[in-house]
């Protein structure tokens, strides 16, 4: 092995380690002290300034991480005194699972943030049979229609019940026959009625970098009551 090797990763050793370490977190530097790091035995951050544990070193003699150093100062910010973020919660919550900061983790998960997507929300959603399989769907039908467009639309059907379903089946049948791709979502069983689900199919295919909106579809062969289950999703590309 190179000798430059061996200086990049080798055990940290006690006698040599200095209580003060500088920090290069994915590029961002920070300073602290090893009984920081080592503050929560068990963690991984601590297990990564053990004595037995082979540390990265950059070019300036930092010990590097190859995490997202952003959001590595609410972490540090938690174990120095205790505090809790109040920005980027879900970056940070990332971070405290990587790093196994699992107090720091619990307290998140406590936080109307967190408990609202993880309790509420996609709880909710693994009660839609299909969900992220109609997503990807809706996304490849709407980027196959983009072509020398600027915006395309998916058209979906959102039916909570299986009365709801039921009533929507003639003008499935209708939509089918003219070979017109419909994205069906339901029924499902949840309180959370179409309103709900149609946002939560916004706000996730937006996540993803699209932008998208959602409008009622109405046309000459559906009765006005369908508008209530029917709903266009446009994307626009530019």
């Amino acid at each position: 092995m190179r000798e430059e090797d061996r200086q990049l990763s080798r055990p940290l050793q006690p006698r040599r380690l200095s209580p003060v370490v500088e920090l290069n977190v994915g590029g961002e530097f920070y300073t602290t002290t090893v009984g920081t790091l080592r503050k929560l035995p068990g963690s991984k951050l601590a297990e990564m300034f053990s004595s037995s544990a082979k540390a990265c070193i950059d070019a300036e003699g930092r010990f590097f991480i190859d995490r997202p150093g952003t959001y590595f100062g609410p972490i540090l910010d938690y174990l120095r005194s205790g505090q809790l973020p109040t920005q980027h919660i879900f970056e940070v919550y990332r971070e405290a699972q990587f790093y196994e900061i699992k107090p720091l983790v619990k307290l998140l998960e406590d936080t109307p943030q967190i408990f609202g997507e993880q309790v509420a929300r996609k709880q909710f959603l693994l009660r839609v049979p299909g969900y992220s399989e109609n997503l990807e769907l809706m996304v490849r039908l709407a980027r196959a229609e983009a072509v020398a467009a600027r915006s395309s639309g998916v058209l979906v059907c959102v039916v909570p019940t299986e009365e709801n379903a039921s009533f929507c089946a003639d003008a499935l049948r209708v939509l089918e026959a003219d070979k017109r791709s419909v994205i069906k979502f339901g029924p499902w069983k949840a309180a959370p009625d179409v309103k709900d689900l149609l946002d939560c199919v916004k706000m996730d295919i937006m996540a993803q970098g699209y932008q998208v909106d959602y409008k009622s579809h109405n046309e000459k062969a559906f009765s006005f009551a369908h508008s209530d289950y029917f709903y266009t999703f446009l994307f626009t590309w530019w």
